[in-house]
């Protein structure tokens, strides 16, 4: 049991303003993403009873705009089955899986269940997948009496149900998570599963165990669908420990087929982990991910609680260098109504000296907006500081062509030797036009470059907040535009 007598002191220069956190506690992946009558519902893993990870609950969150979060009582809680891992939520719209009376739309929620003394004793069978409903609306659930839906087949890891439905078929579709691979089930009623098809032995990273699949169809530049796997693991991400990696391909209603075997990563950045979509949210694929990572997580110096989530983002194809087709991230279009008028805004000019954008920090609380445009890029660092000597510096490497991060005297660095790092991302478009985005929400920095196909997400944890601010060139650099802009707190 977590002993608040032998908690740290409370750390709330670091809770984020417009990051979901649960007040305390422990949190994690983010599960059951649904959308329904107006609510964005997120649950996620949580373990109520400390701030490590331990017995997995589902807390739960609800928001009608992405930007305020209310925290819900715990929405499933360990049984004799075991402790409740990740999973999925959908809106039964004809009551297939018969578990909410005539003529109702249950909110259905398939998860893994964990046994942990067999997992303990050696076992390979411990993880199956069961099911929960709710007749309320999200807001209370009744685990399936006839749980587990789908037993173990003999895989160790077997895990993490993404559910869609597939209205060519009429049919539900389960991505899970198996071992070192993906397998998709269907089922006409959510309850009966068959296996149709496995992707991935061999194919993409496998540095780690695969985990949290998710797959969507998206449209392209050129119109036609594809379809988007994503696989979390960890380890293996390009900067070390957890990270998401996606195939873009075809799906035929059985099996999924990569368009190629490239290698390509979601958020090149430290902490981006088991993202999925909402369900519900028809007009765009709607993500969040779990902002941490498992090299560090346990260890990470908030206090009372330990977790956050990323910016709820808008995952869409774009066409990048050579005209390969690559998955773009950008801020949920619900995150502008954060941004205040500037605090300092550059027109067109050649930047060629050090400038000072110290003066603009003042009034942003830490939460703040800077983005730049450029039609000839160069090498570029943005430099943040503080009375303390923390330093925060980000920018473009362009002999290298790839963005960074270094947050290596970032403030409280020492906690885990993993998380004094410089971390980077290739430059995925072609020419000398760029466009930045860099979004601060005190210990966070969400880097968005070149619209979004090469970003990366890093926690820092500054000792004081930021009063210095220099941005400086390597070589003269067009500048078209520059702006720097407070985000509200919208609590």
């Amino acid at each position: 049991m977590y002993s608040f007598a032998q908690a740290p002191a409370a750390t709330l220069q670091w809770r984020p303003a417009f990051h979901y956190t649960p007040r305390a506690m422990w949190m994690n992946d983010p599960n059951g993403l649904v959308f329904h009558q107006g609510v964005y519902h997120l649950f996620y893993q949580y373990h109520p009873h400390s701030a490590v990870w331990g017995p997995m609950h589902w807390g739960h969150a609800t928001s009608t705009d992405l930007l305020r979060w209310q925290e819900q009582p715990v929405a499933l809680a360990p049984d004799e089955l075991g402790m409740v891992f990740s999973g999925s939520a959908v809106v039964d719209a004809d009551n297939r899986s018969g578990l909410g009376p005539a003529g109702s739309q249950p909110l259905v929620a398939a998860f893994t269940h964990h046994a942990m003394d067999a997992d303990r004793a050696g076992g390979i069978t411990h993880e199956r997948q069961s099911l929960a409903f709710s007749l309320d609306g999200g807001l209370n659930w009744t685990p399936y009496a006839g749980n587990p839906v789908l037993p173990n087949p003999g895989r160790k890891d077997f895990r993490d149900p993404k559910l869609r439905w597939l209205p060519e078929r009429q049919r539900w579709l389960m991505a899970l998570a198996c071992g070192d691979r993906i397998c998709f089930y269907s089922a006409d009623d959510l309850r009966h599963w068959t296996l149709e098809s496995e992707f991935g032995a061999g194919l993409g990273a496998h540095g780690g165990v695969w985990e949290c699949p998710d797959m969507f169809p998206l449209p392209g530049p050129d119109g036609r669908t594809r379809w988007v796997l994503l696989v979390s693991l960890t380890p293996g991400g390009p900067n070390g420990g957890s990270a998401t990696q996606y195939f873009i391909g075809q799906f035929d209603g059985h099996r999924f087929t990569p368009d190629d075997t490239q290698v390509r990563w979601l958020d090149f950045g430290p902490d981006n982990y088991a993202g999925v979509t909402w369900s519900g949210v028809d007009d765009r694929a709607l993500f969040i991910g779990w902002m941490s990572n498992w090299q560090y997580a346990t260890q990470v110096p908030t206090a009372p609680w330990r977790g956050a989530m990323t910016l709820p983002r808008e995952l869409v194809l774009r066409s990048g260098a050579g005209g390969q087709l690559l998955l773009a991230s950008q801020p949920a279009r619900e995150l502008l109504a954060l941004v205040q008028a500037p605090v300092l805004e550059l027109g067109a000019q050649r930047l060629d000296a050090p400038l000072d954008l110290s003066a603009a920090l003042a009034d942003t609380d830490g939460c703040f907006l800077l983005t730049l445009s450029t039609s000839a890029l160069q090498g570029f660092t943005l430099s943040l500081g503080n009375g303390l000597g923390d330093r925060l510096h980000l920018g473009y490497d362009a002999r290298a062509q790839r963005w960074w991060i270094d947050r290596r005297a970032s403030g409280e660095v020492d906690f885990h030797p993993s998380f004094a790092t410089r971390h980077s991302a290739p430059r995925l478009v072609d020419g000398g036009a760029s466009h930045v985005a860099l979004w601060f929400d005190r210990g966070v920095a969400e880097l968005f470059a070149d619209d979004g196909l090469s970003v990366m997400t890093s926690l820092h944890f500054n000792r004081q907040p930021w009063q210095l601010a220099q941005l400086q060139v390597d070589a003269p650099m067009a500048l078209d535009g520059l702006r720097l802009q407070a985000l509200r707190d919208p609590r």
